[in-house]
């Protein structure tokens, strides 16, 4: 077996490190004795609350691998970071980013979030991946495939798994998020895992929320998409680029048609369609354009602020339901109970709403 280990990128420096993509043979031991050592080392609240306002990416990523955990101990002192870094939130621009399997968002991503580290942005990329509902695994591979924007010193890419639950998402990014404005990135990138419920999640955090589409898919594809027109403030055709430029060009008027008769996403605000290749980064200053130009609307009118203190609402009643769900299916009584109840509804032995109410009752009698 080889002892070679290809070189990291620089942004491969978290104790939870997904970098088993650049380790060969038997350096996973040599890997997992530094990630042992790392775990060793336990930082203070205030290490951490200092170092993520002094950019440091090794200690941010270090504190989004605390706010992930589901340790007691490390949920805690989470929250005790979280809660000295709130003065310092708040600050950026949060764009949400979906789009159908092949329409090519960390293509897109990339493309977009060089441009902006280029004209002196600090960009943070949250990369949601789906986690699998059998095995709870996910691929993790959003650093490899932005690889030239994982090197840029002003971006930080954090790919991110779901749990496999809107929860997931609605929770964790939510706090992430906080960290990286926290840690002076102005423009945050969202990428959905773009199958369905998590697109309305990711909708209820973030400012602007984009919709990448492709010339020439499917009526199935073309359906779901159109399920989120009311939900987006911009769809983007993407590969617009050789014989598929004509196709995007259409493509675009005839989102445009459809979208005159939808309502908009965001008040004051009509949402269009546009044209861009993230291979050649044609038309992605335009998209930044029409962001700014977004931000400065909704600004004026007061929208940005209202949809921003909607959002902390929403995510508090998010998170009393997260609480309550959790409480309620860990109470000793609801486990010891639970089995039997629901072989009786399996059986027909019992109406569900019967039985969900005799399992409340039990546990409000506690």
């Amino acid at each position: 077996m080889s002892e070679e280990r290809t070189s990291r990128p620089e942004w491969a420096d978290d104790g939870k490190m997904f970098a088993t993509s650049y380790v060969k043979g038997n350096d996973r031991a040599h890997l997992a004795k530094e990630n042992r050592s790392i775990k060793r080392k336990e930082r203070s609240v205030e290490e951490y609350v200092a170092g993520v306002l002094n950019h440091d990416r090794t200690i941010l990523a270090q504190a989004i691998t605390l706010i992930e955990s589901n340790a007691a101990k490390h949920t805690e002192k989470a929250q005790r970071i979280l809660h000295e870094l709130l003065p310092y939130v708040g600050r950026s621009i949060r764009i949400g980013i979906t789009g159908v399997p092949g329409a090519g968002k960390s293509t897109f991503i990339e493309a977009f979030g060089q441009f902006l580290c280029e004209k002196g942005h600090r960009v943070a990329v949250l990369a949601v991946d789906p986690s699998s509902s059998i095995t709870g695994g996910s691929i993790l591979g959003d650093k490899t495939r932005m690889e030239h924007l994982a090197r840029h010193p002003r971006a930080f890419i954090r790919p991110s798994p779901s749990g496999g639950t809107l929860g997931g998402v609605h929770r964790k990014t939510r706090e992430t998020m906080l960290l990286c404005e926290a840690a002076g990135y102005d423009i945050i990138l969202v990428e959905t895992v773009g199958v369905g419920q998590s697109e309305v999640a990711v909708r209820g955090m973030v400012d602007f929320f984009l919709l990448l589409a492709l010339t020439g898919a499917g009526d199935e594809l073309q359906g779901m998409k159109k399920g989120m027109m009311e939900l987006v403030d911009a769809i983007v055709i993407n590969k617009a680029d050789g014989d598929n430029k004509k196709k995007a060009e259409v493509a675009k008027e005839e989102y445009n048609q459809i979208l005159h008769y939808l309502r908009h996403a965001t008040k004051g605000w009509e949402t269009k369609a546009y044209t861009c290749s993230s291979l050649y980064g044609e038309g992605i200053e335009q998209i930044w354009e029409v962001i700014e130009k977004f931000v400065q609307t909704t600004k004026q009118s007061g929208v940005f602020e209202e949809r921003r203190r909607e959002q902390m609402k929403d995510w508090l009643h998010a998170m009393i339901k997260d609480y309550l769900h959790n409480r309620f299916f860990h109470h000793p009584i609801v486990q010891q109970q639970l089995p039997a109840i629901e072989e009786d509804v399996m059986a027909g032995k019992q109406p569900v709403t019967m039985a969900a109410e005799q399992l409340i009752r039990l546990y409000e009698e506690r």
